[in-house]
């Protein structure tokens, strides 16, 4: 069902809901792949805060408490976290790289430019997009960022405040589908997700064109070892646009699919396999193509960030200006029916990643020309669900 609107609920239900999860959490550690610690929270307000209901699939439900961490951003793109619980997180069209918390004030968890890049080229879709922090960044201090010049979108890696290094060139860039999921999966090389750049998916289907794949690199930005074809960046192939990415305690891959003119997708991803596009939108019956996990109309979806909280796949939605949760087993099909949270409550969304104390933040994207920007647009959210486990009460 959608989400019980905030604005129906007294203050004094929503803060009383909120404090009771609060205290009632029991955060566990992070997987070995996540980094840091829990952020210092700021105090929830009645304002900011409120416990929502999510529907279950199963028949019951369950609570959802909700937090603003940030407000007043301009498109935040990408999320990444520091050894020390901080978020980076990404501006698309600002080109600047934020550092939200630890530390909080009065509006939330602070937030300072922890850098600027120079070299973005922001239109369309294109601009800063993924980020990911290098799994050594205790002793390298190395980010990765995923971004769009005039001519290409490129990855790079750099240190905060320092020069950015161009590891990999010549992803096709358009006005749309760009791609720009970054992440290092758990096997220590960096995924990236890109975007087809044609209107008639002319690179999707095209092996030697970056375009429309998720491609496994070094960080050096070379072709990672045990990729299909050896000396080719590619992991997978068909894809219209690939705008989140993110891994369960199986290392299963998921990635979003956006973009498509009649569904909007959340598939497993596997070495090798072709997801379609432009064969393919959606489900289709060519049995050398591999079919999405779930799949929903393009107008309830659109969705970008994709995040795993234990068997829980989520993914925030543009268009559907919601959070879809998904219940995946443990052969990766789904169980019982998606829910819904935020529906309709923050607009679009579009970031989506677990936190290392479990919770997931989301960021909206109001600011840009599709959006409807409110007065604290654009917010970073911060989610924790009442039915146990690590960042849940």
């Amino acid at each position: 069902m959608i989400v019980r609107s905030r604005r129906a609920r007294g203050a004094a239900l929503a803060l009383a809901a909120v404090l009771g999860l609060a205290s009632a959490c029991s955060f566990g550690p992070p997987d070995p792949d996540q980094q840091g610690a829990p952020p210092n929270l700021p105090t929830p307000s009645a304002e900011e805060s409120s416990g929502a209901g999510a529907e279950d699939p199963n028949g019951g439900s369950q609570e959802v408490a909700i937090t603003v961490l940030a407000k007043d951003l301009d498109v935040p793109w990408g999320m990444a976290f520091l050894p020390d619980g901080s978020g980076l997180v990404t501006e698309r069209d600002t080109g600047r790289i934020l550092k939200v918390g630890p530390e909080s004030d009065a509006n939330g968890l602070a937030v300072t430019q922890a850098h600027r890049l120079t070299e973005v080229q922001a239109s369309g879709d294109g601009g800063l997009l993924g980020i990911a922090v290098s799994p050594d960044y205790k002793t390298n201090k190395l980010v990765y960022v995923y971004y769009s010049t005039a001519k290409d979108n490129r990855v790079a890696k750099l240190t905060l405040g320092g020069k950015v290094q161009p590891i990999l060139t010549g992803i096709p860039r358009s006005r749309d589908f760009n791609g720009g999921a970054l992440a290092f999966g758990p096997d220590g090389f960096l995924y990236a997700g890109t975007g087809d750049g044609t209107p008639a998916g002319a690179q999707a289907q095209n092996p030697k064109s970056l375009g429309g794949k998720i491609l496994r690199m070094t960080v050096a930005g070379k072709p990672a070892p045990g990729n299909p074809v050896k000396n080719s960046l590619v992991w997978s192939s068909g894809h219209r646009n690939v705008q989140g990415i993110a891994w369960d305690k199986t290392k299963r891959m998921y990635a979003s699919e956006s973009g498509q003119a009649k569904s909007g997708e959340l598939n497993v991803i596997a070495k090798g396999k072709n997801y379609g596009w432009p064969k393919a939108d959606g489900a289709g019956a060519d049995s050398k193509l591999t079919n999405p996990m779930f799949s929903w109309p393009t107008a309830e979806s659109g969705c970008s960030g994709v995040a795993v909280l234990e068997r829980t796949v989520a993914t925030a939605c543009l268009l559907g200006k919601r959070v879809y949760l998904l219940n995946v087993t443990e052969n990766g099909t789904v169980l019982g029916t998606p829910q819904s949270v935020l529906t309709n409550e923050y607009g679009r969304l579009r970031s989506l990643v677990t936190a290392p104390d479990g919770s997931l933040w989301a960021g909206t994207s109001n600011q840009e020309d599709d959006g409807d920007p409110g007065p604290d647009d654009d917010r970073i959210i911060r989610l924790v669900f009442s039915d146990g486990g690590a960042g849940r009460s």
